[in-house]
């Protein structure tokens, strides 16, 4: 069985509201050193599929093309 992680963010130039937010939280509570905040979703894929179904599953379902980019990673079994 073939494990994947999956990390979604935002493209460059879109904007982020909840990193926007959590960024604005962080300068109010004093940690003024943090320059910028991005949130995105992590997937956890496990099956008898293989790499390019995974990137087919992600282009089609799990990420939003025009608004986000995605990074696959296989992980190797324990």
């Amino acid at each position: 069985m073939a494990r994947y992680e999956i990390f979604v963010t935002y493209k460059n130039g879109i904007f982020d509201p909840p990193g926007a937010t959590a960024e604005r939280a962080l300068a109010n509570l004093g940690y003024e050193g943090v320059e910028s905040v991005q949130i995105g979703k992590y997937i956890r894929l496990a099956g008898d599929v293989d790499l390019a179904t995974v990137t087919e599953v992600c282009e089609k379902l799990l990420a939003n093309p025009v608004i986000e980019d995605f990074r696959v990673e296989t992980v190797e079994e324990a």
